[in-house]
């Protein structure tokens, strides 16, 4: 049995003022280092042989607080260590959804402007696109080829990944796991920090959990 875990980013700056943030560069918040330590905390006992993020730096400094407060913890990371860092492959392909011309935008205040169906469409439409944006289906087309052809074949090979990301670039991958139908992965709400398991046998994924539960 192997695994792959992932992981949405903690709380940003922008999680916190309600904004929409795509591709924006937004910290973390002292509440979202302190999920990325808990999450190290949750994953501790796990051998991780491969550890992926996006470009963004709420991702990187998530994963990277997590490595420490796993090592920390008594785990066994120090293989993943690279000099007074961590061994973690950035992809850009694992960012956040564009939001387009939303960013930056208090995600209430553009309701009362747009219409709240409107802004409900924008954001979980499964083929709507914000303007100058991506939708979540565009996501999905983003997000699969880096999963088939980077991490895919190290599960396969029965290795253990980690891989901190966003919202919406991870309900793409819950999509091509085939966790969700597109119907449904846009009613899908992943916490921020909390490390979702995924069982492999042979390359076949057996069940998904959440640690900590």
């Amino acid at each position: 049995m192997n695994h792959l875990i992932i992981t949405r980013h903690g709380q940003s700056q922008w999680n916190l003022e309600n904004r929409f943030t795509g591709w924006e560069d937004v910290d973390l918040t002292a509440a979202g280092e302190a999920e990325a330590r808990l999450a190290g905390e949750l994953i501790k006992d796990f051998h991780i042989d491969a550890v992926f993020s996006s470009t963004l730096k709420r991702a990187i400094r998530t994963v990277e607080i997590a490595l420490e407060s796993a090592a920390a913890a008594g785990g066994s990371f120090e293989h993943l260590r690279s000099g007074d860092g961590w061994n973690v492959t950035r992809h850009d392909d694992l960012r956040e959804r564009h939001y387009g011309d939303l960013v930056g935008l208090n995600k209430a205040e553009t309701a009362e402007k747009y219409g709240e169906e409107q802004v409900h469409l924008w954001r979980r439409g499964f083929e709507v696109q914000p303007p100058n944006g991506e939708s979540l289906a565009d996501v999905v087309v983003r997000v699969r080829p880096c999963y088939e052809t980077v991490i895919e074949p190290l599960v396969a090979a029965g290795k253990n990944i980690l891989v901190s990301a966003h919202g919406n670039s991870l309900r793409a991958l819950l999509l091509i796991l085939g966790e969700y139908t597109a119907e449904e992965i846009t009613s899908v709400e992943l916490p921020t920090g909390r490390p979702l398991v995924f069982d492999f046998e042979n390359g076949v994924k057996q069940k998904s959990y959440y640690l900590g539960e």
